[in-house]
């Protein structure tokens, strides 16, 4: 019993000092101390983070179009940028060759320093279509069908001796015949060989 007695009067004692501790002074200035501690912590932590993440720099990207890849090069190292070419575009005559054609991220926005810019080019030509074979065919249909896959139809015809009026017997590039399988530049302008409907 005195055993039991002693530990709750032990217990009761302890409150009492862990109570009146909580409530001096000395408690106070530990608190506060801890409370300043954090604060100064905090601070320095987001200082340090600021400062190795480049959190308040920011880049503002320029516009690449129309530029080559030299002056590319030469601008975004003036501002601690780079860039990657990730593909090409088709052909745009209104873009000099081999320019940028697009860009990202775009004109205007802001980025960090380092950071690549990714870049579309304009071809240097239009890419390469097959020659159809047009033979037999009929005037409209031939036109037709090379004005549908890219090229352009000259007025400059030619005409050869043929039952079918009209009906094509071959094809011209800058006055030079041209044969199913050859290959030209998109917008490249074919001129038709046509029968002249009188036979032989």
């Amino acid at each position: 019993m005195k055993s039991k007695k002693i530990s709750i009067t032990a217990l009761k004692n302890a409150g009492l000092n862990l109570f009146q501790f909580l409530k001096s002074k000395v408690f106070f200035k530990q608190l506060a101390l801890f409370v300043i501690g954090l604060f100064i912590f905090v601070f320095l932590l987001k200082f340090w983070l600021g400062i190795s993440t480049n959190h308040n720099q920011k880049i503002q990207v320029p516009d690449l179009t129309r530029m080559s890849l030299a002056d590319v090069d030469q601008k975004l190292k003036e501002l601690n940028l780079s860039f990657i070419v990730i593909d090409s575009a088709s052909f745009n005559p209104s873009y000099p060759k081999k320019s940028v054609i697009e860009q990202n991220p775009e004109p205007g926005d802001f980025v960090k320093e380092k950071r690549k810019i990714y870049l579309t080019l304009n071809p240097s030509k239009y890419s390469d279509v097959v020659i159809p074979d047009l033979n037999g065919r009929t005037k409209r249909q031939a036109s037709s069908h090379l004005l549908s896959i890219g090229f352009k139809v000259g007025t400059d015809y030619t005409w050869v001796p043929d039952i079918g009026k009209n009906v094509v017997r071959g094809l011209k590039y800058k006055g030079k015949t041209i044969n199913p399988g050859d290959k030209l530049p998109k917008q490249s302008t074919i001129d038709l060989i046509l029968g002249d409907g009188k036979g032989y």
